[in-house]
């Protein structure tokens, strides 16, 4: 999976995101978070979009140190060419994020001066 750096010095790569109740997916660009060991954050305003159906919650400490509960909700991920299962959880942000539990078992190489990001 190949991504880019952009001008703001962020590790971009674009996943399809999907949702099982619809067969909808849609490209994502999402960050990459190695401070977030979960899976994926969404804005709410992207699950939405996507149509997401909310599953539970979970308790989770921002990066302020402020206790929260956030809603989460399930999606799947063409991951490696594979449908993937996964948690999402909401924020009020206004970016995806993409977590070490997806990155777990894989190569993460970010290159600042080619700009270049690949996860293999």
């Amino acid at each position: 999976m190949n991504g880019n750096v952009d001008d703001d010095l962020r590790a971009l790569l674009e996943v399809r995101i999907g949702n099982a109740a619809t067969g909808s997916e849609s490209p994502v660009l999402v960050w990459v978070d190695t401070a977030f060991n979960g899976g994926l954050v969404l804005p709410r305003s992207d699950i939405q979009t996507l149509g997401l159906q909310e599953y539970s919650s979970t308790p989770a400490i921002l990066a302020d140190g402020q206790q929260v509960e956030l809603p989460t909700y399930t999606c799947y991920l063409d991951w490696f060419g594979k449908e993937y299962r996964t948690q999402v959880v909401a924020n009020a942000g206004a970016h995806p994020l993409l977590g070490t539990a997806l990155l777990d078992g894989h190569e993460l190489c970010i290159n600042y001066n080619r700009r270049t990001v690949t996860l293999d």
